[in-house]
């Protein structure tokens, strides 16, 4: 007899092992409190025991930077990663008015690291860690790819010491062009961050004008008719990295709202999760 929805329910919240873990064991670098909402943390979704192929990956919600969708681009997610044997990393970034950018690009680029450094202890292969991010943490995503370092060999810090490049990155509908100044001198950044959000402070972050050929290969998945975000952005990043040589996978369906994550009940967005998997095998993100 097949088992009830509730029986599924708890076979699959017991399937996923989690755990939660701070970016820094003190204050994160610019928080001025100890509060939820400045300290940074990463939920760890291991995959069921013995199922683990040694890759990991960080996934960063989006949200506008004023919020997180910690469930449609979070924790579901996760959950497909861990079920195809993957170790997922769900990214609470720092956001919203203590926390503009860059602060949250520190997050990013210190959630790499940290997988790295502990490598070991989640027995995880540190040449096979990615990043996937949607919306705004398709821009976190991004930007943490393209400005992305060795780490400082120096640093007293062992997680400092590590590299911050995501050895693949994936954007679903990325915010890419958020900090862009329009001719009224707005940009859609300082539109959602609210009053005291100056533009020009922010326009530098433009993943597009950052590319450089050390970019890991990409896999990008956007809409025609996303009113929130226009596919337009996309395509001049996607310019952007082949001019630089950059593997890039990249697919526009004609239709789909913003914000659905892996697709949700719609049978053509539902397609672009198997088109990311053929890409990640080929990549060699799954080898055991």
């Amino acid at each position: 007899m097949a088992a009830a929805p509730a029986q599924d329910a708890a076979r699959d919240a017991a399937f996923i092992e989690t755990e939660v873990v701070r970016l820094w064991p003190g204050r994160a670098p610019g928080a001025t409190a100890d509060t939820t909402e400045q300290t940074p943390t990463m939920t760890i979704f291991r995959p069921q025991k013995g199922q683990a192929n040694g890759a990991a990956v960080v996934v960063a919600p989006g949200g506008g930077y004023i919020e997180l969708a910690d469930n449609i681009e979070g924790r579901q997610v996760a959950d497909w990663f861990a079920s195809r044997g993957v170790t997922a990393f769900v990214l609470r970034y720092r956001y919203g008015p203590t926390a503009r950018l860059p602060m949250p690009l520190l997050d990013g680029a210190r959630a790499i690291r940290s997988i790295r450094a502990d490598a070991a202890k989640y027995g995880i292969d540190p040449a096979r860690v990615g990043m996937i991010g949607f919306s705004a943490g398709g821009h976190l995503s991004a930007m943490t790819a393209a400005t992305a370092d060795r780490g400082r060999a120096t640093a007293t810090d062992p997680v400092e010491r590590q590299s911050s490049r995501p050895d693949f990155l994936i954007l679903g509908y990325p915010w890419l062009e958020a900090t862009v100044i329009d001719a009224q001198g707005h940009s859609p950044y300082c539109t959602f961050a609210g009053k005291g959000c100056d533009p020009k402070l922010y326009e530098r972050f433009l993943p597009a004008r950052a590319v450089t050929a050390a970019m890991p290969p990409t896999f990008i998945y956007h809409t025609s008719n996303d009113v929130v975000v226009k596919a337009d952005g996309i395509l001049r990043f996607y310019d952007a990295l082949q001019a630089m040589g950059v593997a890039t996978e990249l697919h526009v369906f004609a239709k789909g709202s913003h914000g659905t994550g892996l697709g949700g009940s719609d049978p053509a967005l539902a397609r672009w999760p198997e088109l990311m998997e053929h890409w990640l095998r080929a990549n060699g993100v799954f080898r055991r």
